[in-house]
């Protein structure tokens, strides 16, 4: 009597050949995908990184004034990891609409505290109704910088 195992119920890869064997040009793909997806998950990490991390520079209103239908006052805080160092902020005064109607880049001097206080005004092109700091940076363009 010869035992038989039924047809269907086990798959024909239970007892693999050698033939069977992944070729090494299956595994040079299989490792170089491995090493691609590695790598794009680095650069996620780095990119992620650079755009959540902590920002060298920060700003916040503290008032604005809207002075007449050409100006806006702003006083605003800026904190910096280096204080050493010098910053720049863009402020801007905005319209009823929304839409940005005047801008301003400010110098941030060195100083010994890490938050500083400052006030400017905006010129604007249509009339004022808010202004804020649109963004601050470490890199201070040269025509920026006092002269000495």
């Amino acid at each position: 009597m010869s035992t038989q195992l039924p047809e269907g119920r086990y798959s024909r890869n239970a007892s693999r050949s050698p033939a069977d064997a992944p070729t090494p040009k299956s595994r040079r793909r299989a490792i170089s995908l491995s090493v691609l997806g590695a790598l794009a998950g680095l650069v996620v990490a780095f990119v992620g990184y650079r755009n959540l991390a902590d920002k060298p520079v920060t700003a916040e209103v503290i008032t604005f004034d809207v002075v007449n239908s050409s100006t806006v006052e702003m006083r605003f805080t800026v904190t910096r990891s280096d204080p050493a160092k010098a910053a720049v902020c863009i402020v801007r005064a905005r319209s009823i609409d929304g839409s940005e109607t005047g801008r301003r880049e400010v110098y941030v001097p060195p100083s010994p505290e890490s938050v500083l206080s400052l006030s400017t005004s905006v010129r604007t092109s249509a009339p004022p109704v808010v202004g804020d700091v649109y963004g601050c940076g470490s890199t201070v363009p040269a025509y920026l910088v006092p002269a000495r």
